[in-house]
C-alpha cells in the first residue's frame, strides 16, 4: 500500500481452522530492502489484520513488493507451509 512516499503491507486473515497458526508479512522495496513482521492469526473464525510499519519509499511508484506466509504449529523446521501469496506489481500504463 502506499500513500504520498510512504509505504506498507497489510494482510487480511480468517483464521477458522481452530489450530495456531504462524505468518510472516514480508514487505521488500529496491535496493534490497526488507521490512518483515510476525503475526499470530488468533484461532477464531473472526477476520483480522497484520500490518508491517509504515516506511519511506525508497523508489519509484509500484517498485515494493509483500509477500504473506502462513505456516502450522510446531518447532519452525518442522512446521508445513500452508499458504504463500505476494503481490504484483501493477503494469506500466502505455499510452
Amino acid at each position: 500500500m502506499t500513500r504520498g512516499d510512504t509505504v506498507w503491507a497489510r494482510l487480511y486473515y480468517r483464521n477458522a481452522t481452530g489450530e495456531e497458526l504462524r505468518s510472516v508479512l514480508t514487505l521488500m522495496g529496491p535496493g534490497g530492502r526488507t521490512v518483515e513482521l510476525h503475526c499470530a492469526p488468533a484461532a477464531h473464525d473472526e477476520p483480522g489484520t497484520c500490518e508491517t510499519p509504515r516506511v519511506p519509499s525508497s523508489g519509484p511508484p509500484g517498485s515494493a513488493t509483500a509477500v504473506a506466509e502462513f505456516v502450522g504449529a510446531g518447532p519452525v523446521e518442522e512446521a508445513p507451509l500452508l499458504l504463500r501469496a505476494g503481490s504484483e506489481r501493477a503494469p506500466v500504463a502505455r499510452g
